[in-house]
């Protein structure tokens, strides 16, 4: 679980993050959902530690991080697996290699004990036969599974997915959704996922958080978002024909 306690963050003296609170649970998948520039990116960097805090607190289970220094942090960060926009799959490795990349980084596991993770991780995204295939040679919704096993190379307690369906077709990222939801329930992870694809929202939003201007406007799930009489929330979740339609607008 991950908590974060009245949060505060600005840039050049600009207030982009006022008085967050908010709660992320383990063994399930905790949307955080905006505007582009509400803040919803700089909460996920604030909460890596990407970013430093004004003030407020940031806990993952009981240890609290945003006051660790660099070597304490990162043994927590040992606990993160990072799901990127985009992939960030490094191009001149091959598939196995990328997999096994935060192995070779965080651990002392001999090469046959690596290559039975990846292997592992790759089964466990539906990857087979596809070790030696560089990031070149395989589809966008290849890439984004590849990029899940590393993710969970090292087991990890929490997942960071930073717009997880960027430049996926609807079926994959409907495909990417759902594992990415497998998975948090299988290994009992903390899954926070930064997005604005409704889709998603709809499809695995056990736990929504909507950030506007800076602040937490809204939380709920997907079970009652759309019955919400939260104005800059329907503008938002509403904002196409198409969902005004269906929502009779």
């Amino acid at each position: 679980m991950i908590t974060v306690r009245n949060l505060n963050k600005s840039f050049d003296g600009r207030l982009v993050l006022e008085g967050i609170n908010a709660t992320f649970e383990k063994g399930k998948t905790n949307l955080i959902i905006g505007q582009s520039g509400s803040g919803k990116t700089v909460l996920l960097k604030c909460i890596v530690g990407l970013h430093e805090v004004d003030s407020g607190e940031i806990y993952y289970n009981d240890t609290r991080f945003d006051n660790l220094n660099f070597k304490d942090r990162k043994k927590i960060r040992q606990k993160i697996g990072m799901l990127f926009q985009g992939s960030a799959l490094f191009d001149s490795a091959t598939v196995e290699e990328n997999v096994m990349f935060p192995l070779d980084m965080f651990t002392s596991m001999s090469h046959e004990e690596k290559l039975d993770r990846v292997n592992f991780c790759l089964k466990r995204v539906n990857i087979i036969n596809s070790n030696h295939l560089y990031p070149a040679e395989i589809s966008g919704g290849m890439k984004k599974r590849v990029a899940i096993a590393r993710a969970i190379a090292l087991n990890p307690e929490f997942l960071f997915c930073d717009e997880p369906n960027s430049g996926l077709d609807p079926k994959t990222a409907v495909v990417i959704d759902q594992l990415i939801k497998e998975i948090t329930e299988e290994f009992n992870i903390t899954t926070i996922i930064n997005t604005h694809d409704m889709n998603s929202v709809m499809g695995i939003g056990d736990k929504v958080i909507f950030i506007y201007n800076g602040k937490k406007w809204w939380e709920g799930s997907k079970d009652n978002i759309l019955d919400s009489d939260n104005k800059e929330l329907n503008d938002f979740v509403f904002s196409t024909e198409l969902t005004r339609k269906i929502k009779g607008l």
